[in-house]
């Protein structure tokens, strides 16, 4: 294993972080980028586990108020969709020379194993990456709720969400010009201040387990890599 300082990682990937800018479903072209990534930390010997939402393909909440669904129903469908992007995850993953098991929460053994913390745990120390769908298994629980749960069974060094902007700023860098990236926050200040960077409880529970998050651009060619060998990307969120 090359010299890194982070032995096991969580990867928290957005649905929306499949396709190109508002788009929708998946993009092989982004796929194939982002695989490229994740490549490059597993050459180092690092263990990878990866937790996808799939806003890309469906969010039940929003479905529910335009339609007779109920809004438990959508969040099930919502999960259903992270079991799709898992699965487009795998397979590109596996293209390039990976090997990889996808875990769900929500029982679909026709296509991919049900989550078992004692197995993924193996999978993960004999070098396989584990893909966990199906978000916690439960409707009105985000899968930033889920990465933080699972960053927490696996016991890793690190949770790392990856967005499209290059950390946290004072305001939607989108929208204003003057918007300052915030190099390191408290799990404290995410809390108190309603940051808009994981749901309350994903961070509340990161805190209580001791897991930093590190919030980085996942696009930016090299940077997954960056920062799993310790260099100072992104904005570190943490207890210190």
């Amino acid at each position: 294993m090359q010299q890194v300082k982070y032995r096991r990682v969580l990867l928290k990937i957005s649905g929306e972080g499949l396709c190109r800018s508002g788009g929708f479903g998946i993009d092989g072209e982004v796929l194939g980028r982002m695989a490229g990534e994740i490549k490059l930390v597993a050459d180092l010997g690092v263990q990878l586990c990866i937790v996808v939402g799939g806003g890309n393909i469906i969010r039940g909440s929003s479905l529910a108020k335009d339609s007779p669904i109920e809004e438990v129903t959508g969040h099930y469908m919502g999960m259903l969709a992270t079991v799709i992007n898992a699965l487009a995850i795998q397979d590109t993953l596996e293209s390039l020379g990976l090997v990889t098991r996808v875990q769900s929460a929500v029982a679909v053994d026709r296509v991919c194993e049900p989550f078992t913390r004692r197995r993924a745990l193996r999978h993960l120390e004999k070098g396989r990456i584990v893909i966990f769908a199906g978000g916690t298994g439960n409707p009105f629980v985000t899968t930033d709720s889920g990465g933080a749960l699972r960053a927490s069974e696996m016991q890793a060094d690190v949770l790392l969400k990856a967005t499209k902007v290059d950390g946290v700023y004072t305001a939607d860098p989108m929208k204003d010009p003057n918007a300052r990236k915030i190099d390191r926050l408290t799990y404290r200040e995410v809390i108190d201040k309603r940051l808009a960077v994981m749901d309350v409880a994903a961070v509340e529970l990161c805190r209580q387990n001791r897991v930093p998050i590190i919030v980085f651009n996942l696009y930016t060619p090299g940077n997954m890599r960056a920062v799993c060998e310790g260099r100072d990307i992104g904005t570190r969120i943490d207890g210190d």
